[in-house]
């Protein structure tokens, strides 16, 4: 699994969330700042950009 270097992306929320895709098609979420992942989505092509928005 590879992660390319504009592939990951943090929220402006406290804590942040930090999200990250991968080269073999996953997107994953930590809302706790890194300590603990989940995968949010699979079965996409080579993730090469992540960004991310919060609504108030």
């Amino acid at each position: 699994m590879n992660v390319l270097r504009d592939a990951m992306a943090v929220d402006a929320l406290d804590p942040c969330g930090v999200y990250f895709g991968t080269t073999g098609g996953q997107v994953y979420v930590s809302s706790d700042t890194g300590d603990h992942w989940q995968a949010i989505v699979r079965d996409l092509p080579a993730v090469l950009s992540v960004s991310v928005q919060t609504l108030p």
